[in-house]
């Protein structure tokens, strides 16, 4: 049952879908480093900090927006693209 202000909330404006770069790929497939921009529902983001497992055993990472420095927010890794070469 979903809490009554999440009822007046049509579905079309909470469904996210999957998102194709090239040259990145799902977070659940490699976790991202301290530091490491990653692409998320925001834009790109820095990796602040790597934590706790999630449910779907992929990592809980703390992230940063330019824009937004000191706003920090959470997401999950399977929620986040990563970069593919790394160096």
């Amino acid at each position: 049952m979903l809490p009554n202000n999440m009822a007046r909330v049509p579905l079309e404006q909470i469904r996210i879908e999957s998102l194709e770069l090239p040259g990145w790929h799902a977070g659940s497939e490699r976790v991202p480093s301290v530091g490491e921009s990653v692409h998320c529902i925001e834009g790109e983001a820095e990796v602040v900090r790597v934590l706790g497992r999630t449910s779907d055993g992929g990592r809980l990472l703390e992230l940063r927006l330019p824009d937004r420095p000191k706003q920090p927010f959470f997401a999950a890794s399977s929620n986040v693209l990563v970069q593919v070469d790394v160096g």
